[in-house]
């Protein structure tokens, strides 16, 4: 086919387009370029005027449940967004535990913006200032049969491009992970740049760490998306057992100063989501506070924010 009249090809992807805005066309070292979106001009010549903003995208996951992944997620995105960040909590698990954690309820859910394509600015529920949420539902479970009845290559990015307008809005994007090796799992190891890997301190759930790792591994692999570990953060920790000792000691000799400070075994922790709240909104005092302050103020100086 012959192109258009005025059409030019796009010098990083190829689509050919036609010209319409300023950041289209560029001289570099006397060569014209074109551009088809702010995305190919900067992956070409990389300037800084014209590179999109990028939330951080963070999944809190472990293959293994019961490991405080929700209340992990739930609270290092509040920590965040106490201090004044824009962050977009999602709720990756069909259990729901996020919204009742929170008691709040989206008209629409993770699985509308995934198989709907919803709009994830419009689904998202304000929560408390700067923090929204995108709820889950049992209606998930029919996201991951549906996603395994495609059969394009395509099938583990449908997150990520879906969420792409988060980028307009949110700082951090914090997605919480069900316990499984699922297609959703994968689409949200896709989607994110760093993983949180929230890990009890008791043998199995030191065998959930190693899935994970397989599974990065694998992604890396198959899917040629490296996703970095910001943190492996002990939970339900209790120094008067031998096996929680010696649990950190082996996270600390295996991950080095990626394994951060533990979460300490807490009533209040276990309190605050019957009450619909935070640990700082519960018990802002409390020793589970003072732990998720903590890890808040490490992850936030991990990522150089």
């Amino acid at each position: 086919m012959e192109p258009s009249p005025g059409e030019h090809a796009c010098t990083t992807c190829g689509r050919r387009f036609s010209v319409e805005l300023v950041y289209q066309t560029a001289s570099v070292g006397g060569e014209r370029r074109y551009f088809c979106t702010t995305v190919c001009r900067a992956a070409s010549i990389g300037d800084g005027q014209h590179r999109p903003r990028r939330a951080r995208r963070i999944a809190v996951i472990n293959q293994k449940g019961g490991t405080g992944k929700t209340t992990t997620a739930i609270n290092l995105a509040a920590g965040v967004a106490e201090r004044g960040h824009d962050v977009l909590l999602i709720d990756g698990d069909a259990q729901g535990n996020i919204g009742a954690s929170l008691g709040i309820r989206g008209e629409r859910t993770l699985y509308h913006v995934m198989v709907d394509g919803a709009d994830p600015l419009v689904t998202a529920v304000p929560v408390r200032g700067h923090l929204d949420c995108i709820t889950s539902d049992r209606s998930l479970a029919a996201a991951e049969v549906w996603l395994a009845r495609r059969d394009d290559a395509d099938r583990a990015q449908v997150l990520s491009k879906r969420m792409a307008p988060a980028d307009r809005r949110y700082q951090y994007v914090v997605m919480d992970c069900g316990p499984s090796l699922s297609l959703l799992n994968q689409n949200a190891l896709m989607f994110a740049d760093e993983v949180l890997i929230p890990v009890a301190c008791d043998y199995l759930a030191l065998v959930g760490v190693k899935q994970v790792l397989q599974t990065l591994r694998e992604v890396d692999r198959q899917l040629g998306h490296g996703v970095r570990i910001s943190g492996v953060v002990p939970t339900f920790y209790d120094a008067r057992v031998n096996l929680a000792k010696e649990a950190i000691e082996t996270l600390r000799d295996h991950f080095g100063e990626r394994c951060l400070d533990p979460v300490r075994r807490s009533t209040r922790l276990a309190e605050a989501p019957a009450h619909k709240q935070t640990i700082f909104e519960y018990a802002p005092l409390s020793t589970s506070a003072d732990d998720y302050r903590r890890l808040v103020d490490k992850f936030v100086t991990l990522g150089g924010a």
